[in-house]
C-alpha cells in the first residue's frame, strides 16, 4: 500500500502534471494541499477517470485540501473539529487497507506563519495545539493513523539547505518545532527518517534565485506514521521528478510504502 502528500500549489494548473504522474505512481492514498479551487470546480470527474475517488475541501484563491483514494474512503472530516477556522487545511478520512483492516489518514495544510510575532504566527500556534489535542483523540480511535501534509515545518537543521541562515525564521523557529516534536511525542514517526536518506534532501524549493538548480530547499512535507503501522514501512522517499516538470508546483511528492 502506497501513501503521498503533494502540495500542488493550484490544481487547476497542475490538474495535467497530477494526472500523469498518477498514471505512473499509482498509489492507493494521495492528500493534497493548495488546490485553490472552490468546491464547484474541483476535477472529481477527470479523478474519477484516472481511477480515484475525492474528498475535498477548497476556497476561493486560497489553500485547499484533497483525498484521493482507489477505494471510496469514509468518515470525513474536514478541518480540525472544534476549532473555528475560515480556512480550508485539513481533510480526513478511513481508508481500507488490504490486509490490516483500515487506516485513519489525515491531511493537512499547516499555516505558513508569515513571520515570529505575527498575528499569522499567532494563529500558526494555535492551530498547532488544537491539531495535536485531535490527533491525540484520534489515535486513541484509529490506532493505524497517517498524518501527511505541507507542515510548513523544517523540524532539523538537516532539513534545511542553510541552517544558520535561516535559524529562528519561519519554517525553523523553535516554537514551530517544539509542536512538531509533541506530534512525535503522541507516538508518531518520522517516515523519512525510518530510513537512511541521501543526505541534503528537500521537499520544497522556491521558485527564485535558481534554488532548485541550486538544491537550495527544505524539507517542510511530511508523512507521520502511528507506532502501530511504523513497523510495515518499508520505504518512504521524495520525487523530484514533478519539480523538473515546466510550470512546476514548488513541492514534491512525498510517498510512503506499507508492507
Amino acid at each position: 500500500m502506497k501513501l503521498a502528500t503533494w502540495n500542488v500549489n493550484s490544481l487547476s494548473v497542475r490538474l495535467p502534471q497530477l494526472l500523469a504522474w498518477l498514471a505512473d505512481n499509482p498509489v492507493d492514498a494521495l492528500v493534497l494541499q493548495e488546490t485553490k479551487l472552490t468546491d464547484d470546480k474541483f476535477p472529481h470527474a477527470e479523478l474519477a477517470q484516472a481511477g480515484y475517488h475525492a474528498q475535498w475541501f477548497g476556497q476561493r484563491t486560497y489553500n485547499g485540501v484533497a483525498l484521493l483514494t482507489r477505494t471510496p474512503a469514509v468518515d470525513i472530516v474536514r478541518n480540525i473539529p472544534g476549532f473555528a477556522d475560515e480556512q480550508a487545511r485539513v481533510i480526513a478520512g478511513t481508508v481500507p487497507h488490504p490486509t490490516a483492516g483500515s487506516i485513519r489518514v489525515i491531511g493537512a495544510y499547516f499555516p505558513n506563519g508569515q513571520a515570529p510575532g505575527s498575528e499569522k504566527f499567532a494563529y500558526k500556534m494555535a492551530w498547532l495545539s488544537a491539531l495535536h489535542d485531535w490527533v491525540q483523540a484520534e489515535l486513541q480511535q484509529h490506532p493505524q493513523l497517517v498524518l501527511m501534509g505541507d507542515y510548513n515545518i523544517a523540524p532539523t537543521d538537516a532539513d534545511v539547505y542553510d541552517p544558520v541562515a535561516w535559524k529562528d525564521q519561519i519554517h525553523c523557529t523553535p516554537e514551530e518545532r517544539a509542536h512538531f516534536q509533541r506530534l512525535i511525542d503522541l507516538g508518531l514517526r518520522d517516515a523519512f527518517r525510518l530510513f537512511e536518506q541521501p543526505v541534503k534532501s528537500w521537499s520544497w524549493w522556491d521558485y527564485r534565485n535558481l534554488a532548485f538548480r541550486k538544491n537550495q530547499g527544505l524539507r517542510i512535507d511530511h508523512i507521520l506514521v502511528s507506532q502501530a503501522l511504523a513497523g510495515q514501512v518499508s520505504a518512504c522517499v521524495i520525487d523530484k521528478g514533478p519539480r523538473k516538470n515546466e510550470r512546476p508546483s514548488d513541492h514534491a511528492p512525498v510517498i510512503a510504502t506499507l508492507g
